[in-house]
């Protein structure tokens, strides 16, 4: 059973675990706009109206999807990208990616993705300071 949650931190193994549903619902997504713009492209220019109401249910299925991603607790930022806050920036999936390779800080969005690993690496030299900040706090 998948929760509905909003304004959720994940661990990676959280994100890891709930990457396959969000991956699923963007390649159905993704499948459902390329028949739309397989069929926009064999529009001529002068059926404007049919091409105006295919723009339309394209949207639409992006809007949908965005939102079904929101309710997971996860973000679409840009189209068929999906960030999973991690509390400290974002875990960051790209259709189509076959699991979460990057992460990048609030303040850098797409272009400034880090492999997981350089993150990792991150979190453990912040969590060896802390602890040595500690360490010196107590002995003073």
């Amino acid at each position: 059973m998948v929760e509905i949650n909003r304004g959720r931190i994940f661990t990676l193994e959280e994100a890891t675990k709930l990457l396959p549903v969000v991956a699923h619902i963007t390649c159905e997504s993704k499948r459902r706009v390329q028949v739309l713009m397989d069929k926009l492209e064999l529009e001529s220019v002068y059926h404007n109206r049919v091409s105006s109401e295919l723009e339309d249910q394209i949207n639409l299925i992006v809007d949908v999807w965005a939102e079904k991603l929101r309710k997971l607790g996860v973000r679409a930022q840009g189209l068929w990208i999906a960030d999973f806050d991690s509390g400290d920036g974002y875990f960051c999936w790209k259709h189509p990616e076959e699991r979460l390779l990057y992460w990048h800080g609030y303040d850098e969005g797409f272009s400034g993705r880090l492999p997981i690993e350089r993150w990792k690496d991150r979190c453990r030299h912040t969590t060896v300071n802390l602890m040595r900040n500690k360490s010196i706090l107590f002995t003073l």
